[in-house]
């Protein structure tokens, strides 16, 4: 079963997201903040990460960064999942070695899953 960290500070969102994520069949583990996130991402190597940018602790930027520089972690594709439009965020994203990036209120949950199903299926 494929595993997917969901990295973001709404806890309303991550359980309405879990509903749908698990009902295709994967599993998914959450962090609220930065910090976790990471720690989590090298406890339990997750074959996906959805990151928000706005976090407590440390930022998606920060993750993103320290994600991509730990040999643990850095082949796990990342994609950043945000309400910051700005395109110096999604450019700085992108290089600091994001998979994707997407703006939540650009997707209902049903697209975003087609979005995690696809990234994956890439990665095979």
């Amino acid at each position: 079963m494929k595993k997917i960290l969901f990295i973001e500070d709404e806890s309303a969102l991550q359980k309405t997201f879990r509903v749908f994520i698990e009902q295709e069949g994967y599993k998914m583990v959450s962090a609220l903040d930065g910090e976790s996130g990471f720690n989590l991402a090298k406890l339990e190597k997750p074959d996906l990460i959805l990151l928000d940018l706005i976090l407590p602790r440390l930022n998606g930027f920060e993750v993103l960064e320290k994600l991509k520089e730990d040999y643990e972690t850095k082949e796990i594709p990342v994609i950043i999942l945000t309400n910051l439009e700005n395109p110096d965020d999604i450019n700085k994203a992108l290089e600091l070695g994001a998979k994707t990036y997407l703006v939540k209120s650009n997707y209902t949950l049903s697209e975003l899953v087609e979005k995690v199903k696809k990234a994956l299926e890439e990665e095979r």
